[in-house]
């Protein structure tokens, strides 16, 4: 069931707003995840100035998707929404802010909507649109209940589609530039030329989602003595701990880029390689943008939602346990989801791609 209450049609036609806002404060596969829907919805309203509200760290992000976004305002909390500590005084003048502003469509592209509408519509849009649980939210004009079985970017691209918007370019994209080449350039140096070229990402904001460290050291030692194969170890600010074993680990084959990299840099290193295998995070999403092949390890996480939709260029790894999928940040048992993914196994499918000729 489709709730509609918007004060014009939606016709893209005739529905011509001068000024949206779209929220989605969350991180960069979430962000990634959603740039077929910010294309379709440029697509769809090329005049309209578009506001991407979203954490702070994604200000760099809305200024390299230019061509879809035109204005970034940081998220200041909001109750009930846990990325942003809440301050009254601060989420008060943050709304009055917004609300002068004057947006004519306000889009909740954060979740369900169990309290991501309640804050879209408190920006005073003419119109707001979103998906909801349950019963539709009072502060939406525009609704449909949430899809929990779809994949993510579907689910994004699926609120394009409830704006009347075409809604069937299902590209990943990750714009690279000249500087970001430089970077990567620099920093792997003669690690990356002549021969096969690996990267390994073992780290995850959440200590559930992180493939053992042992076993990383175990791969990368195995894919360097097999295929004569250089290993770069990437990771983001504070996992540097435990890439730095994962290099150290694996010997003189490995180069270790944790925390040297801009995010343009990583994505720019990422683009260089012949393989990328890596846990559930943003880095494994940036090598889906870019279309270089790889392994993604998953645990915790619903691997119907997050996982890669083209499964040629990009495989997926796991073990169907009944725990998984679970909200757990730690795993309070023996962590048999990824534990039970054994190095071997992800060994045999990087061979896969050698052998029909993905990698090389």
């Amino acid at each position: 069931m489709i709730a509609r209450n918007i004060p014009t049609t939606t016709d893209t036609g005739d529905f011509q707003p001068r000024r949206i806002a779209i929220f989605r404060a969350l991180y960069l596969g979430d962000l990634l995840l959603a740039v077929p829907a910010l294309r379709a919805i440029r697509r769809g309203y090329p005049d309209a100035e578009i506001t991407l509200i979203g954490l702070p760290w994604a200000a760099s992000f809305a200024e390299r998707f230019g061509a879809y976004v035109d204005r970034f305002v940081a998220f200041a909390g909001y109750p009930g929404l846990a990325e942003v500590p809440v301050v009254p005084e601060r989420v008060a003048a943050f709304l009055t802010e917004q609300r002068a502003y004057g947006y004519d469509l306000a889009i909740q592209m954060h979740g369900s909507g169990r309290f991501s509408n309640c804050f879209v519509a408190a920006l005073g849009a003419r119109a707001a649109a979103g998906y909801y649980q349950g019963t539709p939210s009072a502060g939406l004009t525009l609704a449909a209940p949430y899809p929990d079985d779809r994949p993510e970017l579907l689910r994004n691209l699926g609120l394009a589609a409830l704006l009347g918007l075409p809604a069937d370019d299902m590209r990943m994209e990750f714009p690279l530039r000249p500087r970001d080449l430089a970077e990567a350039d620099a920093l792997l140096g003669p690690h990356a030329r002549g021969g096969l070229c690996f990267g390994l990402h073992p780290g995850a904001k959440a200590p559930a989602r992180r493939w053992p460290a042992e076993y990383f050291v175990t791969l990368g030692a195995a894919l360097a003595r097999r295929y004569g194969a250089r290993i770069v170890v990437t990771g983001g600010p504070g996992e540097e701990a435990i890439a730095g074993a994962v290099a150290a680990g694996i010997g003189d084959a490995a180069l270790n880029l944790a925390g040297k990299t801009s995010l343009g840099g990583l994505a720019a290193v990422i683009s260089r390689l012949d393989l990328f295998i890596g846990n559930d995070t943003g880095p494994s999403h940036l090598a889906h943008a870019l279309r270089t092949p790889s392994i993604t390890l998953f645990g915790p996480v619903d691997v119907r939602r997050w996982a890669p939709l083209d499964r040629a260029r990009h495989v997926v790894l796991r073990e169907p346990v009944p725990c998984s999928p679970c909200g757990y940040v730690e795993c309070p048992i023996d962590h048999r989801c990824l534990r039970w993914i054994t190095p071997d196994r992800v060994l045999q499918a990087a061979g896969r791609f050698l052998r029909k000729g993905a990698v090389a």
